[in-house]
């Protein structure tokens, strides 16, 4: 069985939640909708609010979907597991866009809104994205000690 995963954070991202029929799990954070559990036909679904962690539900992920918050997106590329964003197009100054919008022209994740989430998952190809290196603080440390002349 293929396992996917969906979180909105700790926003309310009610749009995404509903858009959502094929999850195994569905971090629903504070939004208004929390899906039954026999609401999705022949899947298992798990919706919880809030966990102290979600890096096994992200870890045990054939497909992470998620909101564009930052966290979220790192944690999920930082396990190496394939992203798809949903941009919530209802923000006002919208930041997540951008953000989303750059790690897509790097590729290592795909975007959508939530109108669009179904077409995206039917033709999406998880083959385009590469992997997203993780920063390397030590060489940054490196660097400012040089800088600083400190080394």
């Amino acid at each position: 069985m293929k396992r996917v995963f969906v979180t909105v954070g700790t926003t309310s991202f009610d749009d995404l939640i509903e858009r959502v029929t094929s999850p195994e799990a569905v971090q629903v954070g504070q939004g208004s909708i929390l899906p039954d559990s026999d609401s999705c036909h022949e899947l298992t679904l798990e919706a919880f609010r809030f966990k102290d962690s979600i890096a096994e539900n992200i870890k045990c992920a054939d497909l992470v979907i998620s909101h564009a918050g930052a966290g979220s997106c790192l944690e999920t590329l930082g396990a190496g597991k394939p992203l798809l964003v949903v941009v919530n197009d209802k923000l006002m100054d919208n930041h997540q866009l951008e953000l989303a919008r750059q790690l897509h022209q790097d590729s290592h994740l795909l975007y959508c809104t939530p109108s669009t989430l179904t077409e995206t998952l039917k033709t999406m190809d998880l083959a385009v994205l590469s992997s997203f290196l993780p920063g390397q603080p030590k060489h940054f440390a490196n660097f400012l000690d040089r800088a600083l002349g400190v080394q």
